[in-house]
């Protein structure tokens, strides 16, 4: 399937946002979360900004906007369906305030073509940095993968809970249990203009990308384990963060959310109720 991407690498797009009241209660009511006393909002609160904004029209089959190969189009038009949010390595350079004017630089990083188990797949890394009041507040960057459509036979991923198992928490720090049902995902969607219809579209995420239910958001799931991060070292503590996905999380299935001392910070995971990783992550203090 090689294709020659070079033209799309460098290639980059401007967003702009403001940080407002209305903005910052939706996202703290999602979680659960208190109005800050100092107006700094909570680390992770950057992946409600600058959102996509195609038009419905421009949408693909799956929700997300379609790619093609005209100028206007920012990530490549990779000729494989499925799509997923890989990873992230995030740098948090000062906490974004309510009321801040938002500014965020998105460039192609890389393109690179590979081989697996479950066939061909794609990586896209994308660099975003997020200004806030002229200052850069979070350098990301996000890694994407395109994977081949899911054969209608195919089992649903990821296996049912194995009832004679369970997640041990012993060796963990702190740990905390939420089961992320779809008003949640829906909220969250919401927030983040996310379209992909695997997070609110039970059917099709069964028959078409054969998802055991619908699947909890790679960066839903981070921002939890921000806030737990923050629970335990304060809010805006945190230098570094990185997660990456292991496995689907299913939503109104028990999330095990876990976080420990680290050689040079801290260690961060998601477990499903039967030992199953589905994020690991890391962070520097």
């Amino acid at each position: 399937m090689s294709t020659d991407w070079d033209a799309w690498i460098g290639r980059e797009t401007r967003s702009a946002d403001r940080l407002d009241e209305a903005l910052a209660m939706r996202w703290l009511a999602t979680f659960d979360l208190d109005m800050p006393s100092d107006a700094a909002m909570p680390q992770g609160i950057h992946l409600a900004l600058c959102t996509p904004d195609a038009a419905t029209s421009q949408l693909g089959t799956d929700g997300h906007p379609a790619r093609d190969n005209s100028p206007d189009s920012f990530l490549p038009p990779v000729p494989l369906p499925r799509r997923m949010w890989a990873s992230s390595a995030i740098e948090f350079h000062k906490p974004i305030t309510i009321g801040a004017a938002i500014e965020r630089t998105s460039r192609i990083a890389s393109i690179t073509e590979k081989s697996g188990a479950s066939g061909t797949l794609v990586f896209v890394n994308v660099e975003h940095a997020t200004r806030a009041n002229d200052a850069l507040a979070v350098r990301e960057t996000q890694t994407l993968v395109y994977r081949e459509a899911a054969a209608a036979d195919a089992p649903l991923s990821p296996p049912p809970l194995a009832g004679d198992t369970a997640f041990d928490p012993s060796e963990w720090r702190a740990h905390r249990t939420l089961t992320p049902d779809p008003r949640l995902l829906f909220r969250y969607s919401a927030l983040t203009f996310n379209t992909h219809r695997i997070h609110y579209d039970a059917p099709y995420a069964e028959s078409e990308e054969r998802y055991r239910g619908l699947v909890v958001h790679g960066p839903l799931t981070a921002s939890l384990l921000l806030q737990l991060a923050a629970s335990e070292l304060g809010e805006n503590r945190l230098k570094t963060f990185s997660f990456r996905g292991v496995s689907p999380a299913i939503a109104d299935e028990p999330l095990h959310l876990v976080m420990r001392d680290a050689e040079g910070g801290y260690e961060l995971g998601a477990f499903a109720a039967d030992g199953r990783q589905v994020t690991k992550a890391g962070a520097s203090f």
